[in-house]
């Protein structure tokens, strides 16, 4: 559970994000902002206002975030080597997010080397995998196993805590190369190490995963059976995921059960309508609605 933010000492900082929940984490770091200049702690005020930053871009209010980080080199210190590669953490993130020139990875690549050599091993490891994410497929997969290599061996706990999220990502990759069985592998790690530290929730997505690869791999019965029980976990925790009901549709549809897959297909253009992470597919929403509408019957 996060801290309180009136009382969350500096070092314990990330213990407020709820990455799900981008605006509670928001209201947060507003706290703790307001907090660190009543206490004129400039290192921290500089610290949390990089994270109050994040948490606006995750909400694509780009120039909001791009003015809160402004605020904070305003008030960054020059020895403070900490506070100022979250600057360029998050300054990379908004330019990544937002689709600017370059994707952000000039800032990246100065938050990888400045971490290193200020012994940040968790914020390298970051640095790394989000480059990892804006470099072509060639040099993307070299600095995800970069990031690996150094959370796997790296004595920082928050460099540990990466694991599972870099097995994610190297299993995307596989998976977009076709090479489901080890994907398979990575997804499954991510799974074991979310599940060891508690994240259940990031559990579920590895879960989702390695079900997607099952049904790429024709395993359509096994793949379909995972999904229904997120789904079923998901509904007892009140809740919905539109990337789960796709997938429910889409076993359905390879079962050649199309009229069952129908309304999972339109639920999942209703939750996933308004998601901004697919603005840029625009055609995956259409065969979700088309898929929806269709007057398809079992033969």
């Amino acid at each position: 559970m996060a801290l309180s933010p009136d009382t969350v000492p500096l070092a314990e900082l990330d213990s407020l994000w709820d990455f799900d929940e981008p605006a509670e984490s928001e209201r947060r770091f507003e706290v703790v902002v307001r907090r660190a200049r009543l206490e004129d702690d400039g290192r921290f005020l500089a610290e949390a206002l990089t994270q109050l930053g994040r948490t606006q871009g995750l909400q694509w209010r780009f120039d909001e975030a791009t003015r809160t980080l402004d605020s904070a080199a305003d008030v960054l210190r020059p020895e403070d080597r900490r506070g100022r590669v979250r600057l360029l953490l998050e300054r990379g993130r908004v330019a990544n997010s937002s689709g600017a020139e370059g994707r952000g990875r000039k800032s990246f690549l100065e938050a990888w080397e400045l971490a290193r050599s200020a012994n940040e091993d968790g914020l390298a490891v970051d640095a790394a995998h989000m480059l990892g994410i804006v470099e072509p497929p060639a040099e993307a997969r070299a600095w995800n196993e970069r990031a690996m290599e150094l959370a796997r061996t790296s004595p920082d706990p928050l460099a540990r805590r990466w694991v599972g999220s870099l097995a994610n990502n190297i299993g995307w990759a596989l998976h977009e190369a076709g090479d489901e069985a080890a994907a398979i592998e990575l997804f499954s790690l991510a799974r074991d190490e979310w599940l060891g530290d508690g994240r259940v929730g990031r559990a579920r997505i590895a879960r989702w995963s390695i079900a997607r690869s099952r049904r790429s791999q024709g395993d359509f019965e096994a793949a379909l059976d995972e999904q229904h029980a997120l789904l079923a976990e998901l509904k007892a925790l009140g809740e919905s995921d539109g990337y789960v009901f796709e997938e429910v549709g889409e076993c359905l549809l390879a079962l050649g059960r199309a009229s069952e897959a129908r309304p999972h297909f339109a639920r999942a253009f209703e939750l996933l309508a308004g998601d901004p992470s697919l603005t840029d597919d625009p055609a995956r929403l259409e065969r979700l609605r088309a898929l929806a509408d269709a007057a398809q019957t079992e033969p």
